[in-house]
C-alpha cells in the first residue's frame, strides 16, 4: 500500500509550534486579539503558538513574510483592515489569492478620540476647530481606512492631516501628549485610557449609535456616508492543504465560543456576533474591500471636482 505524504503531513498537522505574526508593534488591538487567541487556541491544537510582532509599511511587512513562508499551515497571521484596505489600490502588492482566511474574530465601529483635557470634547468642538486651523489626526497608515476616513472630512473641506504611526503606543501616547488632537481608533482598543479619563471619543463611523457611547454623535446620524468598520481575521498561505485550514478554522470556532473570549469580545466594545468562519470570510473581506475601493473614489472625486 502507498501513502501520499502530503496526506501524511496534514494527518499530523501540528506536529510542531504554529508562529503567529501581528503585522504591528505590541498593545495594539491586533496584538491583544493575537495574544488571546493564542492562548485559548493552543489547548485546542495541542502546540505552542507564539505570537510574533513584525510591524512596518501598515502591516505589509508582517503579510510579506506570510505569503512568502512554506504554505504548510505552520505560520498564520492576524490581519486587519487596515492592511486590507491597501489591496484596493491599482498597483497593490498583494492579492486576495494569495491569502486563504481561516475566521473573521473581531468587529468593532471605529472613530475619532480626543483628550479628555483638550479642548475638543465633541464633534461639534471638532466642526468649529477645523474651520480655523488644520487638526492632526493620529493614524496607523498611509492609505488605511484612518487615512480614507480622515481624505472624507478633507474632501468636505474640514483641515485634518493624517499623521502615521506604526507603533500602537506612540499613536496613543501622541494624542494624550498633545503632539496630535484626534486618533482614529476602536473604543476597545484604547478601553484603558478611556476608564482612566485620558480620551474620550467624539464621533464613532456607525450606522447607530455604539453600545455605551449613546450620547456620542455617529456619522449615520450626521449623513456622513464612511463606516469601514474593523475587523482582524485570522489567515494562512494560499495553497494551504484543506485539511490544514479544517483543523485551524475549527480550533478557531472553539475559541470564539469560548466564555473567555465571549467575555473579551465585550470588553472590547466588540459585536457579539463577531466571528465568521472559512466560508464567508472571504466574502466579507471582498465586501469590505468594495467599500473601502468606493470611499477612496468618492473621495478623489469630489476633492477633483473643487
Amino acid at each position: 500500500m502507498v501513502f501520499s505524504p502530503v496526506a501524511s503531513i496534514a494527518a499530523d498537522y501540528p506536529s510542531r509550534p504554529i508562529t503567529f505574526i501581528v503585522p504591528w508593534g505590541p498593545g495594539g488591538g491586533a496584538d491583544q486579539v493575537a495574544r488571546i487567541v493564542s492562548k485559548l487556541v493552543e489547548p485546542e491544537l495541542k502546540t505552542s503558538v507564539p505570537v510574533v510582532n513584525m510591524p512596518g509599511a501598515t502591516g505589509q511587512t508582517g503579510l510579506t513574510k506570510l505569503v512568502t513562508s512554506p504554505a504548510d499551515g505552520y505560520t498564520i497571521e492576524v490581519m486587519t483592515g487596515d492592511t486590507l484596505a491597501l489591496f484596493a489600490a491599482k498597483n497593490s502588492r498583494f492579492k486576495l489569492e494569495q491569502i486563504t482566511p481561516l475566521a473573521v474574530m473581531i468587529q468593532q465601529p471605529s472613530g475619532f478620540f480626543s483628550s479628555v483635557t483638550g479642548s475638543l470634547q465633541s464633534w461639534a468642538d471638532v466642526e468649529k476647530a477645523v474651520a480655523d486651523k488644520e487638526l492632526r489626526m493620529a493614524v496607523t497608515g498611509y492609505g488605511s481606512p484612518d487615512d480614507m476616513s480622515v481624505n472624507f472630512f478633507k474632501a468636505k473641506g474640514m483641515k485634518f492631516q493624517s499623521v502615521s504611526f506604526a507603533e500602537p503606543g506612540m499613536r496613543y501616547a501622541s494624542v494624550v501628549g498633545g503632539q496630535s488632537d484626534l486618533l482614529y481608533e476602536q473604543a476597545g482598543d484604547v478601553r484603558s485610557f478611556i476608564d482612566g479619563k485620558q480620551m474620550k471619543p467624539v464621533l464613532f463611523f456607525s450606522k447607530k449609535p455604539v453600545e455605551g457611547f449613546e450620547d456620542v454623535a455617529y456619522s449615520g446620524k450626521l449623513g456622513y456616508n464612511v463606516y469601514l468598520p474593523q475587523f482582524r481575521v485570522i489567515i494562512a498561505r494560499s495553497g494551504t492543504d484543506p485539511a490544514i485550514v479544517k483543523t485551524l478554522s475549527d480550533a478557531l470556532a472553539k475559541v470564539a465560543q469560548s466564555k473567555e473570549y465571549r467575555d473579551y469580545l465585550k470588553l472590547q466594545y466588540a459585536e457579539a456576533d463577531s466571528f465568521i468562519g472559512p466560508e464567508d470570510s472571504l466574502k466579507f473581506m471582498k465586501g469590505w474591500l468594495s467599500e473601502a475601493s468606493a470611499l477612496s473614489q468618492n473621495n478623489a472625486a469630489t476633492t477633483a471636482a473643487k
